[in-house]
């Protein structure tokens, strides 16, 4: 049995942010933000899987990959998918199992790990690209006047240039 706390922890976590940020400026927008982020990531990654059985995850490898023109170094594809070395390691361990992409040693110096899109894989983004779109339509885009997407596109592009993501 869990004894009960008698800390209002609601006024702690609201002293916390007033002293970190007391003005509290922009602190709803970073929530929205929050919250837009997870629900549409999860409601894009649901229908992906249901409709074409590709979870988001591989889906981005694939479409990182394609954009890249067919490969990348497995450091740079970690990057662009915002993901750990180790976490992309385990992934396309997975997608050389399904024959989506093929893994071999980099020319240039023989120690880097080189990631190709396979034309298996190239098929499967094919598949899936579609279904994406239609979800992020659907879910983000007809929600949204032109006037508001460009200032959104501005503000988060500069956001992003702002940082350093590697």
């Amino acid at each position: 049995m869990q004894v009960p706390s008698t800390t209002d922890t609601a006024a702690v976590l609201d002293r916390l942010v007033k002293d970190a940020l007391p003005d509290q400026r922009g602190l709803a927008a970073w929530r929205s933000l929050l919250r837009a982020h997870a629900s549409l990531m999860r409601e894009l990654a649901s229908d992906l899987a249901m409709k074409t059985r590709l979870p988001l995850g591989d889906f981005d490898v694939l479409a990182q990959l394609a954009l890249a023109g067919g490969e990348l170094r497995m450091t740079e594809l970690a990057a662009k998918t915002f993901s750990s070395r180790s976490a992309m390691t385990r992934r396309v361990d997975r997608l050389v199992e399904e024959g989506l992409v093929r893994r071999t040693s980099s020319d240039a110096d023989g120690r880097g790990v080189v990631i190709s899109l396979t034309e298996a894989g190239l098929a499967r983004l094919a598949e899936a690209m579609p279904v994406h779109l239609k979800g992020v339509s659907k879910l983000f885009l007809e929600r949204l006047d032109d006037r508001e997407l460009a200032v959104l596109e501005r503000a988060l592009d500069k956001v992003s240039l702002d940082c350093s993501f590697g």
